[in-house]
């Protein structure tokens, strides 16, 4: 059964479809029907903005409040993409948020917050704010693609049945996300749909994500879910350039996860593909030096176990000292100044990504090339991106929110704009 409905309006004020309930397509909806025109949100869920909520779940960390240039080189992105967080930076965001009547603090980390830590709130309000601009919404509608480019066409159930919708818009905004964390909709559907139109779309892969380890039955057993607090994480990239952190890291079943693994896993996912493992160093007491480490390990031990004495004298957890029997042989234990070495640089091999679909991001997406300055897609009019089905990666920490609300708002001044010179 295909249905057939004409959003066309003749008047000056346009009509424009926002496909993706996220925060870029609010984003875009927002600047669009600023400008007084008919907004329409479609989203394949049952209510849009469940990725962004889930993210808020434990603290809804919104940016991140450090020197824009420090926050910029966070990304990697091509120079178009850097530019729209220079128009709606960090200071920007934390201005718009306190539009809705939202406040924000700073977290000792630079994190910025709301002040209940909640993403409910914020959300409402701004649904609030988009349907007093007249924006309306579609839930349960699922895109399939284009019908000779001016065309969206939707799957959506009426009555009990699944039905096809055929829509048509002034302009359009793609906004469907990645492909991590599929069951609230970013799953990637719509990248053949592009590439059917002769888009090139980078492969969609994980990050953010956790890393396979082949960890040994004892150490899975007895410290799965472990966490390694303060440690000091490092790794080289593809252009041999070192990378570090510290920061925590989480022993997991299938091998290791956590704040800093997310932080480097651009550059571990880079070796992975360049060499087919990665190498991640560990240093368990990076607050020591290695000649204190060394003093410390020449006390006596008198009657203790060398466990024992591990502890008391280097405050070694029990993961931190599994970690490092597992890495590291028998002879290493027995000579003070290899353990030294040991602990300040345990060496782990990584051997694969874990699932897109469990990273908490994803990377690559539509080439910079096939966009134009306001990113319209260049061989399909009238089209524009925005947030993560563009090519562009970036560290949790609020950086990822960041840029997609700021690209958001960039493609819906672009539609705003181009609207304006078909008039």
């Amino acid at each position: 059964m295909v249905k057939q409905f004409d959003i066309f309006d003749t008047s000056p004020t346009k009509t424009v479809a926002i496909i993706g309930g996220g925060p870029a397509g609010l984003m875009a909806a927002e600047e669009i029907a600023s400008a007084g025109h008919r907004v329409s949100v479609y989203d394949a869920m049952p209510s849009v903005g469940r990725k962004f909520l889930l993210a808020g779940v434990g603290g809804m960390n919104i940016t991140h409040a450090e020197p824009a240039e420090d926050f910029r080189a966070r990304y990697s992105a091509n120079s178009q993409f850097i530019n729209t967080l220079k128009q709606f930076d960090s200071v920007a965001l934390r201005h718009w948020v306190h539009g809705l009547g939202i406040e924000t603090f700073v977290g000792t980390s630079g994190r910025v917050f709301p002040g209940d830590m909640k993403a409910a709130p914020l959300l409402r309000a701004w649904l609030h704010r988009l349907r007093g601009l007249g924006v309306t919404f579609y839930p349960r509608h699922r895109w399939l693609g284009f019908e000779n480019n001016k065309e969206l066409i939707f799957s959506t159930s009426e009555d009990g049945n699944v039905i096809s919708k055929t829509i048509t818009a002034d302009a359009v905004v793609l906004a469907l996300g990645g492909a991590s964390w599929q069951r609230l909709g970013s799953d990637g559907a719509w990248v053949p749909l592009l590439r059917e139109r002769n888009i090139n779309v980078n492969e969609l892969v994980p990050s953010n994500c956790g890393f396979d380890v082949s960890w040994s039955e004892m150490l899975r057993e007895q410290h799965a879910g472990a966490p390694l607090h303060g440690v000091g994480l490092s790794c080289i990239d593809a252009q041999n350039m070192p990378r570090s952190i510290l920061s925590e890291a989480i022993i997991s079943a299938y091998g290791i996860e956590g704040t800093g693994i997310y932080a480097l896993s651009k550059y571990l996912r880079e070796q992975l593909e360049q060499n087919g493992t990665a190498l991640l160093n560990i240093d368990l007491l990076p607050d020591l030096s290695l000649d204190k480490v060394v003093q410390r390990l020449n006390k006596p031990r008198e009657k203790n176990s060398l466990s024992n004495f591990l502890r008391k004298q280097l405050n070694l957890s029990p993961a931190k000292l599994a970690l490092l029997r597992e890495l590291t042989t028998k002879q290493t234990f027995e000579n003070t100044d290899l353990l030294a070495m040991a602990i300040k640089k345990l060496s782990l091999t990584l051997t694969a990504t874990r699932p897109i679909d469990e990273a908490i991001s994803s990377a690559g997406g539509i080439a910079a090339k096939e966009l134009d300055v306001a990113f319209m897609l260049k061989k399909i009019p009238g089209v524009f991106c925005a947030g993560e089905m563009l090519d562009w990666d970036a560290p949790t920490g609020g950086y990822l929110l960041t840029g997609c609300f700021a690209s958001g708002r960039a493609a819906g001044l672009g539609v705003v704009k181009y609207l304006r010179d078909i008039t």
